[in-house]
């Protein structure tokens, strides 16, 4: 397969996004680099190519049809403007944007005509004003921008908030829904038409995300509590039920909800299950 031929796959160089996308794709069975300094990478065996970029650069070459596909933060995408569109969320890089001003200053988004807000991305600040019809300046600053108010170069801001903390300690109080819930995603040229080994890749990604959400679970059970035991652990569509050598017994495997392991456990062991097990999944097409 010719390097032409390779279904071309920007992946973040750097920043928050690069391990966990590098991670995913691993986990996928994709070639990932092995030394940061790398910016380009061949994998002929799964007919892809990466190019290692920066994160606020992958939505731009991937909507102008140069590479086909990206990984990178809904809110860059959104703040690019590029014509590109997500084709599936990955679970992770997650954030949500805030305004923030002054305690008792400005409470609500409509408070905001006729001020000046600081953010690092703009273009997704100025698309939301307009959806609101709020008219106001946006003034675009590079990283940090809690120290923009008591700077005096803004009335407010509109940034990432995690816990609250980095705002308070500059006398900010978050006021308003948030602009936006974000988390990394892999993205498309909008409007491309169906491609099977894009789909290939969407495929192996949904079943990294499955088999990071879910783990299989296997227990005995008497066949007289077999109908209260397989309603705690229904599956995807339906459990295993094979019999066992001892009369009357069969053995049960599912999967259940990672985060509901010990719950479902001790359902089980208070119906009456035994020996139950539970094994992670490393990969998975459903």
């Amino acid at each position: 397969m010719t390097s032409s031929e390779l279904l071309r796959i920007a992946v973040p160089n750097k920043g928050s996004l690069s391990e966990p996308a590098s991670q995913m794709l691993r986990e996928a069975g994709y070639r990932q680099r092995s030394d940061s300094k790398e910016l380009v990478l061949a994998d002929p065996e799964n007919g892809v190519e990466f190019f290692y970029l920066r994160p606020r650069d992958i939505a731009i070459y991937v909507g102008s049809g140069r590479l086909d596909l990206g990984i990178t933060g809904e809110d860059l995408l959104l703040d690019s403007g590029a014509e590109a569109s997500v084709v599936l969320k990955l679970g992770f890089g997650g954030s949500t944007f805030r305004f923030a001003a002054l305690s008792g200053t400005i409470s609500s988004v409509a408070e905001l005509a006729g001020k000046r807000i600081a953010s690092a991305y703009p273009g997704l600040l100025e698309r939301y004003l307009a959806g609101h019809g709020v008219q106001a300046s946006v003034i675009k600053l590079d990283g940090a921008v809690e120290t923009a108010v008591r700077l005096g170069v803004a009335d407010a801001i509109a940034d990432v908030v995690e816990t609250g903390t980095t705002l308070r300690n500059a006398g900010l109080e978050i006021f308003g829904e948030p602009l936006l819930h974000s988390e990394a995603a892999l993205i498309r040229q909008a409007g491309t038409a169906s491609d099977p080994a894009v789909e290939q890749l969407i495929r192996r990604l949904q079943g990294v995300l499955i088999a990071r959400q879910y783990v299989l679970m296997d227990y005995d059970v008497s066949d007289a509590l077999l109908e209260a035991a397989v309603a705690v652990t229904p599956g995807f569509e339906s459990p295993t039920v094979s019999p066992l050598r001892t009369a009357g017994w069969s053995a049960v495997r599912s999967m259940v909800p990672r985060k509901d392991t010990n719950r479902i456990m001790d359902e089980l062991w208070d119906i009456g299950a035994r020996a139950i097990l539970v094994t992670d999944i490393h990969a998975c097409r459903l």
